[in-house]
């Protein structure tokens, strides 16, 4: 909801914030993503993600190893 204020009032409240409610506010105008091409990834950027499909690779075959070891696949322990 907008308010309206005068040139008088508004050397006195120059110092306060408004709190607009999310709902009571203007809608945003949202991104269009469908005109946008690929991006393009740095070497650190590729060199992270990269490292993170390693670990999460490698954790994927630890549960899987766990299981196996659970079901008694690798023989008893003693």
């Amino acid at each position: 909801m907008a308010t309206m204020t005068n040139a008088i009032e508004s050397d006195r409240i120059a110092d306060h914030f408004v709190v607009v409610h999310p709902l009571d506010d203007v809608p945003e105008a949202k991104v269009d993503t469908e005109n946008l091409g690929p991006m393009r990834m740095t070497l650190a950027v590729r060199l992270s993600l990269l490292s993170l499909r390693a670990y999460l690779a490698l954790m994927m075959l630890l549960v899987f190893y766990h299981v196996l070891d659970l079901a008694g696949l690798f023989g008893h322990r003693a």
